[in-house]
């Protein structure tokens, strides 16, 4: 079939059966080999179509009636879900989303990383699969008078006025509210963006899972609060565990969410929380894992990986605020760690003094910079540990690691696309993908993590 070749029109009414879901989660139905994506639709699914959008190599559809659903489909537990898209898969149920997202994993390495005889288990999913997120982050706007805030309407900047979210901690949910209503009383306005006026942007929470600490957020236009004192001191009463409010100045024009400037109005400028033994201290602006449950497992599972008995040499490049730099010191004999962000590599080394670690030197910079300097210093390691951002490894990195040659590489993802892509090159420099193990820190969402351990061939 030429690629050029379309054998539907837009406006179309057609009958189709759903074969697959893409990464974002819409069904997939092919017309004489032309792929057709479509919301809400389940692989195995019958229905009709009104074809919405036709592009050369694949088009857009709505579904129109289904007649033969998937043994998977179940009803939406929240009741914006269609309107939000902040989940993509509560229709799905939790052990189809399971399902899914190992074949997700399991068809990108064969298709993107040629990778057909690799190990993969099957997922890591939450015993309980909702109000597992720590962070919870609205833009506020009004509506009638009253401030309200949720989420933005897909592709659209109208916000949807949320109560609950069901996959917020539940506390969290209730301090937004309390929060929302103590500003409206005190004639806070929200900021509109069209006018660049009013005060109010958005309103976050951060709560410690182990620890009840919880850090209230005022993100807004401008450096003063109307009525601020009052404001604060209700928050505070109003609040149970709350340990820190804090303002962030945000002057520009722009859907940033963060500004510059972070002042502490009342508390501490840290909340704290364990994953696992570990104590994090989290500010404002740290990165921290919203789903710290999951995120033990991860890092157990690239622990258990690492296969480490106190003699190794350890480098965990993107590392972050030290989140497995610190995991892997308990086991390790000496863990070097570096990231980009400055501030990430000050909470690394808060965290290692606040754990008592000793064993672990983080540094400041790109890791494809730092390591080879590090390599010619004379630091060998014996395991390197990589966590990239979505969009993989950098060439160099890859390139390095290759010349290197560590023992193993423990490669954690949070894009199995892009984790596919750089197995192939690291296959391709001598070193074998022994397994992959797929975790859920995202459920209800399209999102799946995974870890993978790669061992040197013996003939490289």
């Amino acid at each position: 079939m030429s690629k050029q070749y379309v054998p539907i029109k837009k406006n179309d009414e057609i009958d189709v059966i759903f074969e697959d879901l893409t990464h974002d989660g819409k069904g997939v139905a092919k017309v004489d080999g032309y792929p057709l994506f479509v919301a809400n639709a389940l692989p195995g699914e019958k229905a009709k179509i009104k074809v919405s959008k036709l592009n050369k190599g694949y088009g857009f559809g709505r579904l129109i009636d289904l007649y033969e659903k998937s043994e998977f489909r179940i009803e939406p537990a929240c009741p914006i879900f269609v309107e939000c898209g902040g989940c993509q898969l509560q229709h799905l149920s939790y052990e189809g989303q399971l399902q899914a997202k190992e074949k997700q994993v399991r068809d990108v390495l064969e298709r993107v990383g040629k990778l057909e005889n690799v190990k993969v288990h099957p997922v890591f999913g939450m015993e309980n699969p909702w109000h597992y997120r720590n962070k919870a982050q609205v833009p506020i706007g009004e509506h009638e008078g009253g401030l309200v805030g949720g989420f933005y309407k897909q592709r659209s900047h109208e916000i949807v006025d949320m109560e609950a979210c069901l996959i917020q901690q539940e506390e969290n949910d209730a301090v937004l509210q309390k929060v929302k209503s103590i500003c409206g009383e005190f004639g806070v306005r929200a900021y509109n963006e069209k006018t660049h006026k009013g005060t109010l942007r958005h309103i976050m929470v951060r709560s410690g899972k182990v620890t009840g600490e919880i850090m209230v957020v005022l993100i807004t236009r401008t450096p003063d609060i109307p009525n601020r004192r009052k404001l604060v001191e209700r928050i505070v009463k109003e609040v149970p565990g709350i340990k820190s409010v804090v303002q962030n100045v945000n002057t520009k024009r722009t859907n940033v969410i963060f500004g510059e400037q972070t002042n502490v109005l009342w508390g501490e400028e840290f909340i704290f929380d364990y994953i696992g033994d570990v104590k994090f201290a989290i500010s404002t602006r740290s990165f921290y894992q919203v789903n710290p449950e999951q995120t033990k497992v991860l890092y157990d599972k690239a622990l258990e990986y690492a296969g480490l008995n106190g003699e190794e040499t350890v480098i965990d490049a993107y590392c972050g605020i030290g989140t497995i730099s610190l995991f892997l010191a308990q086991r390790a004999k000496k863990v070097y760690g570096v990231e980009i962000v400055p501030e990430a590599i000050e909470d690394a080394r808060r965290n290692a003094e606040l754990n008592g670690i000793t064993n672990v030197e983080f540094e400041v910079g790109e890791a494809e910079k730092v390591i080879p300097r590090w390599y010619e210093q004379g630091v060998k390691a014996d395991v390197l540990v990589v966590d990239p951002p979505r969009k993989g490894c950098d060439e160099t990195l890859l390139q390095t690691i290759i010349e290197m040659k560590p023992e193993k590489v423990v490669y954690v993802s949070c894009n199995p696309a892009t984790l596919a892509r750089d197995l192939r090159v690291l296959e391709d420099g001598g070193y074998e993908t022994v397994q992959v193990q797929p975790v859920d820190m995202f459920p209800q969402s399209v999102h799946v993590e995974a870890v993978a351990l790669l061992q040197r061939r013996l003939s490289h």
